[in-house]
């Protein structure tokens, strides 16, 4: 392989592989948007997939504040997308890498996950995903302008090899976008993480850290918080909404619970820097980095 395109000629099409995996996903011709994402399902809309804890999905009604966060940090790296060759480095469903592929160049999401690259593979045609070895990407070096790892190295279990596979790939100046759980917030003062599926969470000093160590050169340190409105919700539960939604299974939420949840936006986060906010007490830490020239 010689350039990022040619991931295309050595890999089938995802949507080809899906056909093969999951015909019934794939047996009708009509198709309508989904989500809002530029995604597109059958005319007998695709299941979403299985809700683990491990990935947001789309589609599922108490799980709307985490996918309006996430979507949140999508939105913010949209200009960052715009007109670059995009990897995707663990995409999960599908939704943010489509969100990228509407402004991209070309984009290719990553995923270790068979029934999830298919999934995604089906619902969204922009996008070309592909099943990988996250510690090992099938991607030349230097082909790619724009590596983007949403809420995934909290997962992965060799950090420093993770970012190296990153920066590998990226052409010299090319920029790496990480966000994640900020550990401060997300699990205070526990040695283990909240999250089973997490392995390690980081402080903002904690990621640059690991970024600088491998060779990256630090450009933003950005958090996510919430707007005045989803203040007002924390106060309105106990002091978190979070904290709220994790006290009882969805099914035993009071009906205000589920109406707050359900109104959540994307529009109800901002990405900010110490200029405005204090990193330190953001939901999710967004840092950008570039490969030296």
């Amino acid at each position: 392989m010689h350039c990022f395109g040619d991931l295309a000629a050595l890999y089938p099409s995802a949507r080809d592989r899906t056909a093969a995996l999951c015909p019934k996903l794939l047996a009708s011709s009509s198709w309508r948007t989904p989500h809002g994402y530029g995604g597109r399902v059958p005319s007998t809309p695709i299941p979403p997939l299985a809700l683990t804890g491990e990935r947001t999905v789309p589609g599922i009604a108490h799980e709307n504040y985490w996918l309006r966060r996430h979507e949140a940090a999508y939105r913010h790296a949209l200009p960052l997308a715009r007109g670059r060759r995009v990897l995707e480095v663990g995409c999960g469903e599908g939704y943010g890498t489509a969100l990228l592929a509407g402004v991209a160049d070309r984009v290719v999401g990553l995923d270790y996950d068979a029934i999830t690259v298919a999934h995604a593979a089906a619902a969204y045609p922009r996008p070309r995903f592909v099943r990988a070895n996250l510690a090992a990407l099938p991607v030349p070096g230097a082909a790619v302008d724009l590596v983007a790892t949403l809420q995934v190295i909290e997962h992965v279990w060799d950090h420093p090899q993770f970012v190296r596979e990153c920066a590998r790939v990226l052409v010299p100046g090319g920029r790496l976008l990480v966000t994640t759980p900020n550990r401060l917030t997300f699990s205070p003062d526990r040695q283990v993480p909240l999250n089973p599926f997490h392995t390690k969470e980081f402080t903002a000093t904690e990621l640059c850290g690991l970024l600088a160590r491998c060779g990256f050169a630090v450009e933003a340190v950005l958090g996510l918080h919430p707007r005045p409105r989803l203040r007002g919700l924390d106060r309105a539960h106990g002091g978190s909404l979070v904290a709220a939604q994790l006290a009882a299974p969805p099914g035993d939420w009071s009906p205000r619970l589920r109406r707050d949840v359900a109104s959540v936006t994307a529009g109800d986060f901002v990405v900010a820097g110490t200029g405005t906010h204090d990193v330190d007490e953001s939901l999710d830490l967004l840092v950008l980095a570039r490969r030296p020239s």
